[in-house]
């Protein structure tokens, strides 16, 4: 599962980005038009997606008791 967190984070941070980027364009053409809402609704959804990741994540890596943690730890 931390995995499969870890990999997806980068997708939804690239998604912020590009919804970033998309909303930037969108607003020097065109004032209020419905590209800038979609644009705005993709930020959003995308940036809620990367918080609950990085935060999930910050959870597992607080319980480093669990059997996951310890084998995805470096052994020194």
């Amino acid at each position: 599962m931390v995995r499969q967190l870890r990999r997806v984070r980068s997708v939804y941070a690239a998604g912020v980005l590009l919804s970033v980027l998309g909303l930037v364009l969108q607003q020097d053409r065109s004032a209020g038009g419905r590209q800038v809402g979609v644009a705005g609704l993709f930020l959003a959804v995308f940036t809620v997606l990367l918080a609950w990741t990085v935060v999930q994540l910050w959870r597992h890596h607080k319980a480093g008791h669990c059997s996951t943690a310890r084998k995805m730890s470096p052994t020194i």
